[in-house]
């Protein structure tokens, strides 16, 4: 068992994640990351548009990733990378054999849902 997973902790510690749901508007690839990441300008409804450096290159295009719907923590700070302020941490699975794959719902909901 992988030794992080086996690490508990309280449901208030969770609780205190905030997950949100957001559309991605917009994808650049940001050519002044060290390894290949993209820009994403995200649309939390309520929340705002915010944005993220994601290193999702591998199995995303800006293409792919325009209307797409993708999970995030919200309530970290920003966070300077690459030249630009990181406001959202997109989340996905790592996969050694498929690099990162985006958490995602299944069903479009609205902007700014809440995960919990």
């Amino acid at each position: 068992m992988d030794e992080q997973a086996s690490t508990l902790i309280e449901f208030d510690d969770f609780m205190k994640v905030d997950m949100r749901v957001g559309t991605v508007l917009k994808a650049e690839l940001n050519p002044k990351a060290r390894k290949p990441a993209y820009v994403l300008t995200i649309d939390f409804g309520p929340l705002g548009i915010k944005s993220s450096s994601a290193q999702i290159t591998q199995n995303y295009s800006p293409a792919d990733l325009v209307g797409k719907q993708v999970v995030a923590v919200v309530n970290f700070p920003a966070k300077r990378i690459a030249g630009f302020a990181s406001e959202v941490l997109v989340l996905g699975a790592y996969s050694a054999a498929k690099d990162v794959v985006l958490l995602q719902p299944t069903l479009t909901v609205e902007n700014g849902s809440r995960i919990g």
